[in-house]
């Protein structure tokens, strides 16, 4: 199956009552996985971070994200209510000290954001604890991106790559789909697409376009606040995509073979046409495309492809109104 992830963010605003309501939402849509961010305002931030959006009453960015801060027992009791109803839980860390923590809440792999790409600190922190990563490319040119595949190949971390565009809203235009490949010929890893589109066509062409991983905002109401709100799915928008791409999915791994037909031989009887005559035609008539009609089921006259080789041909007897038409008919 496709790995979905449905992406949380800061939508629970703070409230550890919401997060947990999120994590029971998301079960209910076969989400592969729900994902939070873990920030410590402290540690990531200060107080002269600006706003990318007005979208807070808080003072600050700082202040913002201090508000969506949880303790270490709160990420644990998330951590658990995610296997209780199994789904895999992550978080990407946007600090050393939140790497620490979530090696604490226990993970097994991590998401680093398109912010982080090249924040190496921290990619050599996550790089320690050995586990797998999921990069998202949203603000980095391939040169960018090769130097931090340069450095994760050296600390033989397992990684894969999404394609990203850092838009909120993303419009159609700037989806970049045609990255999917080109990523996954240049890197030779599994790739996926992070989508904020509010839309469900971006993953569905995705995947479609070899995608194995999608990431997607999700939240309860797109009137919401927060700053993701308008680029996030509904939980009933999420439950139609993952149904379509898991289809997709199945559909990618059985090709058909055009060259053989077999299974359709009892169908191709019923839907396939013989030859017959549109007229009463006399003996001794000479057949032309005009005479000619085509009739089902097949096998009760000659073959509507081989209508070519009667034309010209002489009735041996008289023949009525849609009649079919048979080699015995003619010479």
């Amino acid at each position: 199956m496709i790995f979905t992830i449905a992406e949380i963010a800061q939508a629970h605003e703070g409230s550890i009552a919401l997060a947990h309501k999120y994590i029971d939402a998301v079960a209910k849509t076969g989400c592969s996985a729900i994902k939070f961010q873990t920030h410590i305002a402290s540690a990531e931030s200060s107080i002269h971070e600006p706003f990318r959006i007005r979208f807070s009453e808080d003072k600050t960015r700082f202040d913002y994200w201090k508000r969506m801060e949880f303790s270490l027992e709160q990420w644990k009791e998330l951590k658990q209510h995610c296997d209780d109803v199994e789904l895999e839980f992550m978080s990407s860390p946007f600090s050393n000290k939140a790497v620490d923590l979530l090696e604490e809440v226990g993970v097994k792999r991590y998401k680093v954001g398109s912010g982080e790409v090249n924040n190496f600190v921290l990619l050599e922190k996550i790089a320690q604890t050995g586990k797998p990563v999921i990069v998202s490319s949203g603000m980095s040119s391939f040169e960018e991106l090769d130097a931090t595949v340069q450095f994760l190949k050296e600390r033989n971390v397992a990684y894969s790559i999404l394609q990203c565009t850092t838009s909120y809203p993303t419009k159609p235009i700037q989806f970049g789909l045609n990255v999917l490949q080109e990523l996954k010929d240049k890197y030779n890893v599994p790739v996926g697409f992070s989508d904020h589109s509010s839309t469900i066509e971006a993953c569905i062409s995705a995947t479609a376009l070899g995608a194995e991983i999608l990431e997607f905002h999700v939240v309860f109401d797109k009137n919401s606040k927060g700053p993701d709100a308008t680029s996030s799915l509904t939980f009933d928008e999420v439950s139609m995509l993952v149904k379509a791409v898991n289809n997709i999915d199945i559909a990618l791994k059985n090709p058909i073979d055009k060259n053989d037909n077999s299974q359709f031989s009892d169908l191709k009887q019923i839907f396939e046409k013989s030859l017959a005559i549109n007229k009463d035609l006399p003996k001794g008539h000479v057949l032309s495309f005009s005479d000619l009609e085509t009739k089902k089921p097949k096998g009760f006259g000659i073959l509507a492809s081989n209508y070519q080789k009667v034309i010209g041909k002489k009735l041996k007897k008289d023949l009525q109104q849609w009649s079919f038409l048979n080699e015995t008919d003619i010479t």
